[in-house]
């Protein structure tokens, strides 16, 4: 992804880099190298934005709001938007997979990666095992019964084979596949919304660009 943005202008001419929420999360996680600082275990459940702006705000309140940075990137200034960045996604609340979905944001975004939603794949009835001989690759088979015919005026037990077969790969693996990408999707929602409505970020400005729904969607 490029990381090349659009420029805009806020109050006292200050010049802002506008980003899309991908684009931002890897500017703080792959180029900032900024690290989660997740949340201890709360007994009290919290939804919507209460609890992942009120973090970065005790997150900015201990540090100052003048983020140093240096205990995360060794010999380096972590700048403080992506702090910010950072303690979003920390935030997440469990209704969108809380501690795990910020860590899964998190690495995708470090790797500069979207979640792999099997683009292509379509099921396909494959035998389940195969053999190779000097013939080439054939289906394996199996006896699952006897039958008894009558053949040249003889009665004959003849074996019946069949041929065990799978759906490759499984339809539920991708459903799976695409339900991790729609969770992810709506984590980056999540945290889209957070930092415009925090108004926390001093040099840079979330625009409403995200990256694709459902990618695997014919268009209408």
């Amino acid at each position: 992804m490029s990381f090349h943005s659009k420029i805009s202008r806020a109050g006292g001419g200050r010049v802002k880099r506008a980003l899309g929420v991908q684009a931002a999360l890897e500017w703080a996680f792959r180029i900032e190298k900024a690290q989660l600082e997740l949340p201890p275990p709360s007994k009290i459940e919290e939804e919507g934005f209460g609890f992942g702006l009120e973090y970065v705000l005790l997150q900015r309140a201990a540090l100052g709001c003048k983020v140093d940075g240096g205990h995360h990137k060794i010999g380096a200034y972590v700048h403080e938007d992506a702090e910010v960045i950072a303690a979003t996604v920390a935030g997440l609340p469990d209704s969108l997979g809380g501690k795990r979905m910020a860590i899964r944001v998190a690495e995708l975004a470090r790797a500069g990666l979207t979640p792999d939603w099997m683009p292509g794949a379509v099921p396909r009835c494959v035998p389940r095992e195969t053999r190779e001989n000097q013939h080439g690759i054939r289906a394996a088979t199996e006896i699952v019964g006897t039958e008894r015919i009558l053949s040249r005026s003889k009665w004959r037990t003849i074996e019946i084979l069949a041929c065990p077969v799978i759906w490759r790969p499984h339809p539920d693996q991708i459903n799976e596949a695409r339900r991790g990408y729609e969770d992810w999707w709506h984590a980056l929602d999540w945290v889209r919304d957070g930092l415009v409505e925090c108004r926390m970020l001093q040099e840079m400005e979330v625009t409403e660009a995200m990256p694709k729904t459902r990618p695997w969607a014919r268009p209408v």
